[in-house]
């Protein structure tokens, strides 16, 4: 069995040379500490992200294609959770190596920490909520956690302890000369000291997020009074009245409105941006005649117009739920294009979040007749703060990753040919319309059902800014039935369906397709939502018994 090697220390006690375990501990404590001071200081000075936010934030701006493409097929929507916890392990670990490599060269470890706090300051300072000063502050904290912490662990594993406990062996009736180190007690002295500094890392990381939480952006929004309107009294009306129709009622189907805590999203934002309207402002530049800015008051007094319209993810798979409609309250998008003058030549309509995210589309879609909003509430609330808040655009029939950009700071006229929004060079088509889709949402595939009875089978059709017109289902590869259509509220809202259905036992196929108003059927090519949105007929399988 191997024995641990030893020192000699000045007083003559024999020392047991610290283990690669204990120098790996120390590394990764360290690490964490430096991590969680960083934390802790950034979110004194929210919305300014700390060293592992800065960081990600960067890899989700810069990561290729095929990184970005793998994360969503592997984490899907947890890819930002998975980003994170990558992101801090990954910083762990190296630290852990540099903790094992400081057991004999402490400079090492104090070097490594001080290049981490480098990458983190040079991470932070690029992001859209930080600045040169903050970024260099954050660091310098987190670098000097980090360093104290990993040097007090060493010298605590270095330095070996004395067992009061033990008594001068005797040999021949002679006390031994030097003393005798207890191994366990230095090792539990270590831990000991590990442990606090563990501790002391996780309470800073909990108040860290406690602190961010407390933004000024939900309290500002809680006060917010959307502007009354003509427009809001039909639409809540046509929803309670389709809510209450058969097609509505029918058990497991998806309401016609989709409730904001239950609306999807999806975007690049690792944690949600919390922007008081009091600092916020949206400019229109670029080609117009005269670049104009707004304050939110001045939105809202002059959100007047509601309208319901489906919202859908160009990488919803056929089936998929990362679509939703809602009810949405804003500006039209055209008056305040017109208001600054859209220049001859001008193709698209880029925008910016405050977080620096952009997409576009062309500048025709604005002006063709479909509603295009800058919004400022949803379902009869102000925007909730991981939808918007102040305030996002809603374009009818296309895809959100070409022109639903949340927490909206600016619009930019442009050309087709200059501008390229942030999901373009990473493979998506430029253009962006929603394709016609339709969905089962009852009976669920691979279920158990009934045979001999009635089974309902129900979903929702969307083909925004066309309207569904039809919707058919077809079991076993049989003949189409058109289903009964709920209600509608308007084209640019999905529609529900319904087909009441008499099982025989066995197993059945159950396939379903939508008509849009313009008379075309849904296709049945089967594509994946890369590169414009997935195709194909939804389909599942039951067993009647």
């Amino acid at each position: 069995m191997d024995t641990p090697a030893v020192s000699q220390s000045p007083t003559g006690a024999s020392t047991p040379s610290p283990s690669a375990w204990q120098g790996a501990l120390a590394g990764a404590v360290a690490g964490g500490a430096a991590l969680a001071a960083g934390e802790i200081v950034a979110s004194f000075a929210a919305p300014r992200p700390g060293p592992v936010l800065a960081v990600a934030n960067r890899v989700v701006d810069e990561a290729p294609t095929w990184f970005v493409n793998f994360g969503k097929d592997v984490f899907g929507l947890a890819d930002k959770p998975a980003l994170m916890i990558g992101t801090t392990l990954i910083a762990v670990v190296v630290a852990a190596i540099l903790g094992v490599v400081s057991l004999r060269r402490p400079i090492v470890g104090i070097a490594g920490i001080a290049a981490f706090g480098l990458l983190g300051a040079v991470a932070t300072a690029s992001d859209a909520f930080a600045g040169v000063t903050s970024a260099v502050l954050i660091n310098i904290v987190a670098v000097a956690a980090g360093v104290a912490t990993l040097l007090m662990l060493l010298r605590v594993a270095h330095k070996g302890r004395l067992s009061p406990a033990m008594p001068e062996p005797i040999v021949d009736d002679a006390p031994v000369a030097e003393s005798i180190v207890n191994p366990a007690h230095s090792r539990r002295s270590f831990l000991g000291w590990a442990g606090v500094a563990t501790g002391g890392a996780a309470v800073a990381g909990v108040a860290a997020g406690q602190i961010r939480g407390r933004s000024n952006a939900e309290e500002a929004r809680s006060e917010v009074v959307l502007a009354e309107t003509d427009d809001a009294a039909p639409v809540s009306e046509a929803v309670t009245s389709a809510a209450s129709s058969p097609v509505a009622q029918t058990a497991g189907i998806t309401p016609l409105v989709v409730p904001n805590n239950e609306f999807y999203r999806i975007d690049t934002a690792l944690v949600v941006p919390q922007i008081d309207p009091a600092d916020w402002s949206l400019t229109i530049k670029g080609m117009v005649d005269n670049e104009v800015t707004y304050t939110y008051d001045e939105l809202l007094e002059r959100a007047t117009t509601v309208e319901a319209v489906t919202l859908s993810c160009v990488s919803n798979d056929v089936g998929g739920d990362l679509v939703g409609n809602a009810v949405w309250q804003g500006v039209p998008l055209t008056e305040l294009l017109d208001e600054a003058g859209v220049q001859p030549g001008a193709t698209q309509i880029a925008s910016r979040s405050v977080d620096d995210w952009t997409c576009g589309f062309p500048t025709d879609l604005a002006y063709d007749g479909r509603t295009a909003l800058v919004a400022v509430g949803m379902n009869d609330e102000p925007l909730p703060t991981r939808h918007g808040f102040p305030a996002r655009l809603v374009v009818s029939g296309i895809y959100g990753y070409v022109s639903a950009t949340k927490w909206l700071s600016e619009i930019e006229l442009t050309t087709l040919e200059a501008f390229d929004g942030y999901w373009i060079p990473r493979g998506w088509s430029k253009d962006g319309p929603i394709k016609t889709q339709s969905r089962i949402d009852t009976p669920g595939d691979g279920r158990s059902i009934v045979s001999g009875g009635n089974v309902p089978i129900a979903g929702v059709a969307w083909a925004p800014n066309r309207g569904i017109t039809k919707v058919e289902v077809r079991i076993d590869g049989g003949d189409w039935n058109e289903a009964t259509l709920g209600e509608s509220l308007g084209v640019h809202a999905w529609r529900q369906w319904r087909l009441d259905w008499t099982p025989e036992p066995g197993d059945h196929t159950i396939e379903v397709r939508a008509t849009d108003d313009t008379g075309e059927p849904q296709t049945s090519e089967i594509t994946r939502p890369a590169p414009n949105g997935a195709s194909g007929y939804h389909t599942i399988e039951v067993t009647a018994a």
